[in-house]
């Protein structure tokens, strides 16, 4: 797994967070990450000057790396991992409330499993896309249309970005957009749509009939235009490695988000 931006805040509130360890669980903790034979597992030492300890330990060794079987990760990484997993949804304590907002601040957020407990950490999405807990926009208005093929796609590319997954998410990511103005092609046009060989032919369908603008460069004749620049966008392929990967894997989902909201309201909006 790649390294991850996380800062020392975010790093700080962590290790506070893992006081509320036992000492066994804190030496097994130790053990994982393979500090046994820095900080001791004696119990003469309290859990709250392990943790001091532990920081320390980190704050020298923001850079090494670790295999853990989660993957390659920073030690830093592995340390906030390892503190997630002590969140407890709907919490109050102010050691979690601190190491939120640290998550939060760097770009990450808290994703709950096993009612409540056992958290793991994933990548935020922008908060001007506006995606509530359960359901977005985008989701409700294609269950609206019924655009069941895009929804499948769409899920399926949330559900490979927060695993990591990213060569997944960005082949969904294509899939879902190219399905989805098949389907609004066949919503507005819909026999004129199935004499379109191809869906590069229902996307100049929908520029032809006004829905795809030309004075916004939605769509020119030249293939100089947003959608294309889109497609292109988003049929790149190769490797890269490191954060790179989940750079640009998050902001062609944000990207793709944004576009689908758009065009989804503007059928809506029967424009």
């Amino acid at each position: 797994m790649r390294s991850a931006p996380f800062t020392r805040p975010t790093l700080l509130a962590a290790v506070e967070l893992l006081e509320l360890h036992s000492q066994a669980k804190f030496n097994q903790m130790a053990l994982r990450l393979g500090l046994e034979e820095e900080i001791p597992s004696t119990t003469s030492l309290s859990v709250a000057k392990k943790c001091d300890l532990l920081g320390r330990i980190v704050l020298q060794r923001m850079d090494q790396v670790l295999d853990t079987l989660d993957g390659s990760m920073t030690l830093v990484e592995a340390v906030i991992r390892q503190a997630a997993q002590l969140a407890q949804q709907d919490s109050a304590l102010p050691l979690q409330t601190a190491f939120a907002r640290g998550l939060a601040r760097d770009g990450y957020v808290l994703v709950w499993a096993n009612h409540g407990r056992n958290a793991s950490i994933r990548a935020a999405l922008p908060s001007e896309i506006n995606l509530p807990e359960t359901d977005d926009e985008v989701h409700q208005l294609l269950k609206r249309f019924g655009f069941a093929t895009p929804l499948g796609h769409l899920d399926q590319a949330i559900e490979a970005h927060t695993r990591g997954d990213w060569a997944a998410c960005n082949g969904q990511l294509r899939t879902f957009i190219e399905s989805l103005f098949d389907d609004i092609t066949r919503n507005v046009r819909p026999t004129e749509a199935a004499n379109r060989p191809s869906s590069e032919n229902r996307r100049a369908l929908l520029a032809d009939i006004g829905f795809l603008s030309t004075a916004r460069n939605e769509w020119t004749q030249d293939g100089k235009n947003y959608i294309n620049g889109l497609f292109k966008m988003l049929h790149t392929e190769g490797s890269h490695p490191g954060l790179s990967d989940e750079d640009h894997t998050t902001f062609r989902l944000h990207i793709v988000l944004v576009s689908a909201r758009t065009f989804l309201r503007r059928l809506a909006n029967g424009q």
